[in-house]
């Protein structure tokens, strides 16, 4: 039954699964905006609802990183402008746009700006989910991912001159014996290096010290 349609219940509370993360519902139609709400929170998930681009723009930085689902066309923003904003006050949310079929262009630019997903109506509740789980789980692996290369700048900082030298060598492939020819140091103490780097980063294999690597920015 397309979302319109619904008898919507009172919205009861939902479990947030992902530490910190929300769903915000931005339409101007409330009796969708409800009934979004009540279904993304008998999934499983925890929704805020706004009922303008504006309202939800002013609510500040404070809220947790999560996924919009909003109209691609909204009274005071249309879903393209809405993503540019969010990228200018560096929100980190990821935003999908809901489109009827003549606003599908619409839609697609709002991809191209920056949106993750675009669904048409009359909104499949499971394709919605899906699209939306998708969404949070790629966000919260970009937060891992961001986190990780802010931990492995900080320990790249620990490094002697030395060690970054044989780092750099060792994710280009070398071995130690290359290693060790390009520097003028002997075999074994680039293997000393390796273990002081292998302990410093944590890694527990070469891969492990390539992944630091490459998270660091060398």
């Amino acid at each position: 039954m397309p979302l319109q349609e619904r008898v919507v219940p009172a919205i009861p509370p939902g479990p947030d699964p992902q530490t910190g993360a929300k769903v915000y519902v931005v339409d101007n139609d409330e009796p969708v905006r409800q009934a979004l709400a009540f279904l993304l929170n008998t999934a499983g998930l925890s929704a805020l609802t706004f009922e303008s681009v504006v309202e939800f723009l002013q609510t500040g930085e404070s809220l947790p990183a999560g996924c919009v689902v909003t109209p691609v066309r909204m009274p005071d923003m249309d879903g393209e402008a809405m993503v540019r904003k969010l990228k200018e006050q560096n929100r980190g949310h990821a935003v999908i746009v809901v489109a009827d079929e003549a606003d599908v262009p619409l839609a697609v630019q709002a991809m191209k700006a920056g949106a993750v997903d675009f669904i048409e109506k009359p909104v499949d509740d499971v394709v919605l989910l899906s699209a939306v789980r998708a969404a949070l789980d790629a966000e919260a692996q970009t937060k891992r991912d961001s986190e990780r290369r802010g931990r492995s700048a900080e320990l790249l900082e620990t490094l002697s001159p030395r060690e970054r030298e044989v780092l750099v060598g060792v994710v280009a492939g070398k071995s130690n014996k290359v290693v060790a020819k390009d520097l003028g140091i002997s075999p074994r103490t680039v293997e000393v290096h390796r273990a002081n780097l292998m302990a410093k980063t944590g890694a527990t294999s070469l891969s492990d010290l390539v992944r630091f690597a490459l998270a660091a920015g060398v």
